[in-house]
């Protein structure tokens, strides 16, 4: 996921609150203590000596699996023996994510541990208090945090100079592209290795519309459009919001309106092309999962991609899919793509801390936890390398969760068809990535809550409608930016600008 950008602006769309200005003045050493002491005070802990304790945690899912209970009490089961703890998982569909988390936080509800993440409201929650600082938990309990993160990877959540979330350890940095099934490649021959724009896939585009009636030449996805190009890492970094961001083309440390840019306009345009051509389906604007792509009913759609990216998604849909990369090199933006965080309403937070810990650390309840039980959910082919069951694949499997979601995911198993050197190279991806010069930046949108979310709503209105294709953009862009300019966007990109200039002036260079 944080990971990925299409559920991000999905997010932004129904108006939920991004970031946090962090300078680097403020950053505190507490969980930067060194791993054999955070170890030590663990170890003092054990869990004959803890009362039992329920953690209830809050994460998003694509739908609840049948399984889930059985999964849940293999991990009491070994939590148990581990620190004296339960879990209770209470997985929300990402449709309802919003709406039910935040009625969860404005009621506090206990909840213990809780995904979340730069675009999912991180600041939002922070600024109201949902969640708490994790720096002494972390020194005291969260060894295997530190060892796997490296600090400018957790420093990077910093709001305040205070670590609210828990960033995954996976893939920091990014690189646009395209997904292709590969039946189909195959089937026509396609060289993609010669794609590096948009408008190069077009003929293969007219092959697939031409030839092959009930396939989706290229499948639009809700906050996961081909336009989406316009709005990602390509050309800016978003800033967390998109309420302004910053040109990547040039020098200046400006923030800009992405949504006024010609490359906006440029993607917009090209996506009402492809529309009005029949590339696209028609429901792209609102369709809400994969159905199209996972069914092996689709061509070609745009992703954020990193290495094995495809392999990934195979095993997730069980249809092959090959990717290509639309930019030569990855850029790193932000480390708040997914993370975990402690609710105020955690009523033992230091067993909260403990759990998380384990999730980087111990490799037995991450795999647990990601893939489910051995021998139902899946088989062990060698210590690294798994796949599902006889007669069973990634449509019929009754458990399932998002590996990219949870702790060290340097930790999970592959399978079959993944790279057996994938985690060398996703620390090659992001040792080598470029860095966006407002890398570590995060804006304070406390003071502005209102114009945010009045912008949100806007967005809502017409993003996803100019993005797929489904309007005219030289009729609805200027209607989109005129009603953002009236809901204060100018107000927000102003005080983004104050914030990112006074971080200019601390931040370590």
């Amino acid at each position: 996921m944080k990971k990925y950008i299409g559920m991000m602006v999905t997010i932004l769309t129904i108006g939920v609150v991004i970031s946090g200005c962090n300078p680097s003045t403020t950053k505190e050493n507490t969980a930067k203590s060194s791993t054999s002491e955070s170890t030590k005070e663990t170890d003092k802990t054990s869990s004959s000596k803890l009362d039992p304790y329920k953690l209830t945690i809050v994460y998003a899912a694509g739908a609840i699996p049948k399984d889930l209970k059985a999964v849940q009490d293999k991990m009491n089961t070994y939590l148990t023996d581990k620190i004296n703890a339960t879990v209770e998982l209470k997985p929300i569909e990402w449709g309802t994510w919003v709406e039910k988390t935040n009625l969860m936080i404005a009621t506090n509800e206990q909840i213990d541990v809780m995904m979340t993440a730069g675009g999912l409201g991180y600041s939002q929650n922070v600024a109201k208090g949902a969640f708490l600082p994790l720096d002494d938990l972390i020194a005291k309990y969260g060894g295997d945090v530190t060892k796997a993160l490296q600090p400018q990877f957790l420093d990077g959540t910093r709001i305040g100079g205070n670590i609210y979330g828990l960033p995954t350890n996976k893939e920091f940095g990014s690189v646009d592209g395209l997904l292709f099934n590969k039946e189909l490649v195959d089937k026509y021959k396609f060289d993609i290795s010669k794609v590096n724009k948009l408008e190069d896939i077009e003929p293969m585009l007219q092959i697939i519309k031409d030839n092959e009636p009930g396939i989706v030449p290229f499948f639009g996805q809700e906050g996961r459009q081909m336009s989406n190009f316009a709005v990602s890492s390509s050309y800016f970094d978003n800033l967390g919001d998109y309420l302004g961001g910053l040109d990547l083309s040039s020098k200046e440390l400006k923030v800009v309106n992405i949504f006024e840019s010609q490359v906006f306009m440029d993607y917009a345009k090209l996506a009402r092309k492809w529309y009005q051509a029949k590339y696209m389906n028609l429901d792209a604007a609102t369709v809400k999962d994969f159905g199209a792509m996972q069914a092996g009913k689709a061509f070609a759609m745009y992703s954020e991609l990193k290495p094995g990216k495809d392999a990934e998604m195979s095993s997730a849909w069980g249809v092959k899919v090959i990717q290509k990369e639309m930019v030569n090199k990855p850029i790193t933006l932000n480390t708040t793509g997914i993370m975990t965080a402690i609710p105020k309403t955690s009523k033992d937070s230091k067993r909260a801390m403990m759990f998380l810990n384990l999730l980087y650390g111990d490799k037995t309840l991450l795999n647990l936890f990601d893939f489910g039980i051995e021998g139902t959910h899946y088989v062990k082919k060698d210590d690294t390398t798994i796949d599902f069951p006889a007669g069973v694949d990634a449509t019929k499997v009754g458990y399932k969760n998002e590996p990219w979601m949870w702790g060290n995911q340097m930790l999970t198993y592959l399978f079959p068809n993944e790279d057996p050197k994938k985690w060398e190279k996703f620390r090659s991806f992001n040792e080598t990535a470029d860095k966006s010069p407002a890398l570590g930046f995060a804006w304070n949108s406390e003071s502005l809550t209102q114009e945010v979310a009045a912008c949100g709503s806007v967005l809502k209105q017409y993003q996803q409608a100019i993005m797929s294709g489904s309007v005219d953009p030289e009729v609805y862009i200027p209607k989109l930016v005129v009603g953002l300019k009236s809901a204060g966007i100018d107000k927000i990109i102003a005080e983004k600008q104050k914030q990112l200039d006074a971080w200019k002036l601390t931040a370590k260079k």
